[in-house]
């Protein structure tokens, strides 16, 4: 844990403590303050560091509130200074204001990731037309702006000038800069690397993906889990029935029993401080902060502890396909020259007639063709037929006329044979679209096309198996295609030709089946699946104003390999809570069993209880730099 040993007041806490501590463990061995000086002394301390304490204790009695923790500690005190334990009366008011000052730091450690958002955020903005910084929020949309290299990039917008390289880490929680140029889009809070840049403004500072993101992220506090609103519905009766508890432990030995009353005063006493709920009620809040703050840290936004929560208890996580185990761009996979016709003049050919075209696949036929060496051949009287193909004439083959499209297209003008059929019969097995090409004399070649699938999709998936969550493929495509990306990631259920309607009726069947299941989809035709699941995650939210603000999970970049990472974290929160619960509980109840039968000690509780809630604190701040292993090898620095 991160100690403010820069804070003044802080090591004038510690210092104080060290005195009174000392003073203590000298009033042990025999050396103690004279009287009547002691109780001045001792006074000094407990008003002069606890006063506050002291105070609300005192306000809680007149208002009855018998729930205050500081009522707990302002008994204690009293009644230790009326046995004449002097030291530890002042201990146990300097320990419990340290306990206090430790569960700040504890939860302000926990933020410090999320206030770290908002330290990156830039003030002021460079605007050209006034030659000077002006504050973002008097910024309209549409405005020009300048950035230098090395500043952070004030608003969302597009580049109009200039070429760069941008550290988008702060958004997408990517370690690797993107290059980016004329007309790519920009997002407030990241790195301008190394280029000056001109940025036309799309969105208001109030409006942009990195300010939703903050907001969004500090909103997460109300979103508390089932056991943090547990545990602080607990310690409004737990407090009460403690002092209760305490008043019996005294009355009945004293005015039942006739037993020693400084004894069993101090028995209550002791009883009064070990009960203090302070490591129960912190453990939680630090915990689930530290772990939200992880996640956006890897660009991961988490709406609030309630999600991690439900996270942990995932048994299957429905998977859409386009955009989420693939790019949703397709990718020419196969090229088949049939009938004499070579792959270059197969590829230049058909990326000359399809270059005039602004269809996906007809770019990515043209992309191929350039990335295999092949400049697309020049063409003249294209004609686009909808829903069928097209056709051009090209100026390089001896003017001759290609036919590009579908197959029905080319049956309708060329003869088409039985192998020609096989291989598109063979491409649609595997999922893929078949491009036919002839050159006016039967089928000259097809071209296989397939939606690419994101490099990391297969191996996060994998990690799922040693977690027991199944995967589930949820797509609106062919089935046939469905199943040829579900082969390849390692998916054995999969329902293709869904409509969005029809992913939501899947999401209740599957909470039938499993209970706890989440989904995850790009957000916006994903929406209704989204909302019907235990858990809704978007993937690639950045820049998608409708999935950052509707996904309970909103995942910045595209990267799949954050799910299992946010399982595992997910899950170790949970176990992190559990256990510091279970530690406090379990020390709480020994001392509490020594104050009934008598033989407990004021200053071994004030220690155990201090203790105890500084292990509490920095357990559960060890979330904070947790990691996927597989995330680590892949980016060791």
């Amino acid at each position: 844990m991160k100690l403010p040993f820069h804070d003044k007041k802080f090591i004038y806490l510690l210092a104080i403590i060290s005195i009174v501590v000392g003073l203590e463990v000298l009033s042990i061995i025999g050396i103690d303050i004279p009287m009547p000086y002691a109780p001045f002394v001792f006074a000094a301390f407990i008003l002069g560091i606890g006063h506050h304490v002291l105070w609300n204790g005192v306000k809680a009695i007149f208002k009855l509130r018998f729930s205050s923790i500081n009522l707990l500690m302002t008994i204690a005190a009293i009644g230790a200074f009326y046995l004449g334990q002097y030291p530890e009366a002042a201990v146990v008011i300097v320990l419990y204001v340290l306990g206090e000052r430790l569960e700040d730091i504890g939860l302000e450690n926990s933020k410090s990731a999320l206030d770290e958002l908002v330290s990156k955020a830039p003030k002021t903005a460079f605007v050209k037309s006034q030659n000077e910084n002006v504050s973002i929020d008097k910024i309209t949309i549409g405005t020009i702006i300048q950035v230098k290299a090395g500043e952070m990039i004030p608003l969302d917008g597009k580049i109009v000038a200039g070429e760069t390289t941008v550290d988008e880490a702060a958004i997408t929680g990517e370690p690797i800069p993107k290059d980016k140029h004329k007309g790519d889009y920009l997002y407030a809070g990241t790195l301008n690397k190394n280029g000056f840049i001109e940025i036309e403004t799309t969105k208001l500072s109030a409006d942009t993906t990195f300010s939703k993101i903050i907001r969004l992220t500090f909103e997460a506090s109300a979103n508390k889990s089932e056991t943090q609103k547990f545990i602080q519905k607990f310690s409004t009766y737990y407090t009460p029935s403690i002092i209760a508890i305490a008043v019996l432990v005294f009355a009945i030995p004293v005015f039942v029993l006739h037993l020693d009353l400084n004894h069993w005063l101090q028995q209550a006493i002791t009883l009064l401080v070990i009960a203090c709920p302070c490591a129960l009620v912190i453990s939680t809040p630090v915990a689930i902060y530290a772990a939200i703050g992880n996640a956006s840290a890897k660009g991961a936004l988490v709406k609030g502890g309630k999600y991690i929560e439900a996270l942990a208890s995932i048994q299957a996580i429905a998977i859409d396909k386009t955009r989420t185990i693939t790019f949703g761009n397709p990718i020419v996979s196969d090229v088949i020259p049939l009938n004499g016709t070579s792959r270059e003049e197969l590829l230049a050919c058909t990326a000359g007639a399809e270059i005039f075209s602004e269809h996906p696949l007809a770019q990515a036929i043209v992309e191929a063709s350039r990335k295999e060496g092949f400049e697309p051949h020049k063409t003249q009287a294209f004609k686009s037929i909808m829903g069928k193909g097209a056709t051009a004439e090209c100026l390089v083959c001896e003017d001759e006329t290609i036919y590009v499209g579908k197959l029905e297209f080319i049956k309708e003008h060329q003869p088409v044979d039985d192998e020609a059929e096989n291989i598109v019969e063979q491409l649609s097995a595997q999922g893929k679209t078949s491009v036919i090409v002839s050159f006016g004399n039967g089928v000259g070649g097809i071209i296989g096309l397939m939606d690419e699938i994101k490099p990391d999709s297969a191996a996060a998936l994998k990690e799922l198996e040693p977690l027991n969550i199944e995967p589930v493929m949820l797509t609106g495509d062919h089935e046939n295609a469905a199943k040829f990306v579900a082969e390849k990631v390692g998916i054995k259920k999969i329902f293709g030709g869904l409509l969005p309607e029809n992913k939501a009726d899947k999401i209740k069947e599957l909470l039938l089946q499993y209970k706890f299941v989440a989904m995850v989809g790009d957000g916006i035709n994903d929406a209704p699946a989204l909302a019907q699941s235990t858990v809704g995650i978007a993937m690639g939210a950045a820049g998608s104003d409708t999935t950052i603000e509707t996904a309970n999970i909103a995942l910045m970049n595209d990267n799949l390999s954050l799910l299992p990472f946010l399982i595992r974290l997910s899950r170790k929160t949970l176990r992190r809570i559990k256990w510091n619960t279970i530690g406090a509980i379990a020390v709480k109840l020994i001392f509490i069993a020594l104050a009934l039968i008598g033989y407990s000690n004021l200053v071994f509780a004030i220690a155990a209880d201090v203790g105890v809630t500084l292990i509490v604190i920095v357990t559960s701040l060890q979330l904070m730099t947790f990691e996927n292993p597989s995330r680590s090898r892949l980016h060791p620095n």
